[in-house]
């Protein structure tokens, strides 16, 4: 099994900034991706940013220039720096990560438990 345990989240103002971290622990043989999802009330999970093992990044256009997603190896954590918020960003934002679990052979999805991102105007 893998747990994801995020942090971060928070109330900011528009144009503001927030970092959230996903730190990802378990039987982890090794990390295939890790990424960030978001959904709004009323609307699907959405993605907002992965992050490949060889390091390929994907954006969703709506938050091209304003998020980076980087990740720390060593530490299976992953990150979101989220800058020029918009009221439109608000929402739950969820990690996601795809694993090899005890080896090679056996990969599976899991989530976080999700974190909190409001942007007030």
């Amino acid at each position: 099994q893998v747990q994801l345990v995020e942090s971060g989240g928070g109330l900011v103002q528009a144009g503001g900034s927030l970092r959230l971290s996903c730190a990802a622990s378990g039987s982890i043989f090794s990390i295939d991706a890790m990424g960030w999802y978001r959904q709004a009330p009323g609307e699907q999970r959405e993605l907002v940013a992965d992050i490949s093992s060889s390091g390929t990044l994907n954006y969703a256009d709506s938050v091209k220039g304003r998020f980076t997603i980087s990740r720390d190896n060593a530490k299976n954590t992953v990150y979101l720096q989220m800058n020029s918020l918009k009221p439109e960003d608000t929402a739950v934002y969820y990690c996601n990560g795809r694993f090899r679990v005890y080896g090679p052979s056996f990969t599976a999805d899991y989530w976080g438990q999700g974190t909190q991102v409001t942007v007030s105007s």
